[in-house]
């Protein structure tokens, strides 16, 4: 049956439905990519060596702030450290501003920003633990996983 020969009604009728439709998928898919721009992904120190990070990109990246890693500026509040899974892979952080008071070496911290092309994390913000026992569920993860790697044969 072709639009032409249908009842003017029937005709209004599909077209709204039609448009309607249209205008749904269009919506759900601006819906989708804003959703997708915001997401931040966590990684591991393992996949930040191992290249698996995409440069540029905001993401979450954490492990086990190094011992004697920690280099402060004298003229800006600059901060710079290591970060590590404690099996050997390990990477470094920027940090400029003000470090939470619990922030030390030895404990679990994650940090927000973006990869550089030299393989250095800029970091816009810093979390740490809060006491000896709490250690972020991403960084707990990851550390019992590679762990559990380096223990199979």
């Amino acid at each position: 049956m072709k639009l032409g020969a249908m009842k003017p009604q029937r005709r209004n009728r599909l077209l709204l439905i039609l448009g309607l439709v249209g205008g749904l998928g269009l919506a759900l898919m601006f819906v989708l990519k804003a959703l997708n721009s915001n997401i931040n992904l966590f990684y591991t120190p393992v996949q930040v060596t191992e290249g698996e990070v995409p440069i540029g990109a905001r993401i979450r990246a954490g492990g086990m702030v190094e011992a004697g890693s920690i280099r402060r500026s004298d003229a800006s509040l600059e901060v710079a450290f290591t970060v590590s899974d404690l099996a050997g892979a390990a990477f470094e952080i920027r940090y400029t501003g003000i470090l939470p008071d619990l922030f030390r070496e030895g404990q679990g911290v994650v940090a927000t920003g973006t990869l550089s092309q030299d393989g250095v994390f800029f970091a816009e913000e810093i979390l740490a633990k809060h006491d000896e026992k709490y250690m972020p569920p991403e960084v707990a993860m990851a550390l019992d996983t590679t762990r559990q790697d380096s223990l199979q044969p």
